[in-house]
């Protein structure tokens, strides 16, 4: 892992995240707020997707419960930098727990993307791979080159132990590509690809 903070970086985000979806199977995704779930959705839609809407902070959250809830099954994250530094809390009690099937993806082009692409804390020094590091990851990793993306795709499967990586993405606004916007639907479909009634 390279000390050296790149603020942003050179990956097509949405290149990325078709890679680390690319045969699935039963992959439960949880996506951060704004264009995380755009390139979750431009990827494909699913039942297993869960796209948060106005709940800035909490995707790594909701990943930790459903990786606790479901722990045969294989959990990632996918937010941005400005998401996961509302969450350096989540970070902490993620990396106690240490859920073996959860993966957490951070997006980062060192911006706040979905207000108007002012300098994240991220894109001025703050390294989020070393503050994950300091709550106690196991595994941390920084990708910056498209080659880092198959072998984070396989860990996410693999399931043998809690990991994040910071994956050094363009700082561009891509079009839109919107998921379901109604909560309940989503909630509900999800349960039912899990095998549960609605509730």
């Amino acid at each position: 892992m390279s000390a050296i903070n790149v603020p942003g970086g050179t990956l097509e985000r949405r290149g990325v995240v078709a890679d680390l979806l690319r045969e699935r199977g039963d992959l439960m995704v949880v996506t951060g707020l704004g264009s995380p779930s755009y390139d979750v959705m431009a990827a494909g839609d699913h039942d297993l997707n869960y796209y948060l809407w106005a709940a800035m902070g909490s995707s790594m959250t909701v990943g930790l419960g459903l990786a606790m809830a479901q722990p045969d099954r294989p959990v990632l994250v996918v937010t941005g930098d400005g998401e996961s530094l509302m969450g350096f809390g989540a970070l902490a009690t993620i990396a106690l727990r240490r859920p073996r099937n959860l993966s957490i993806v951070i997006l980062d082009n060192g911006h706040f993307g979905e207000t108007g692409m002012q300098p994240s804390h991220a894109g001025q020094g703050i390294e989020l791979t070393r503050v994950a590091e300091a709550c106690g990851f196991p595994v941390v990793d920084l990708v910056t080159e498209r080659q880092g993306v198959e072998p984070l795709r396989r860990r996410i499967h693999a399931k043998e132990s809690l990991n994040l990586a910071v994956v050094k993405i363009e700082a561009v606004n891509l079009p839109r590509a919107l998921p379901p916007r109604d909560g309940v639907y989503v909630k509900n479909r999800f349960r039912a690809a899990l095998g549960f009634r609605p509730a």
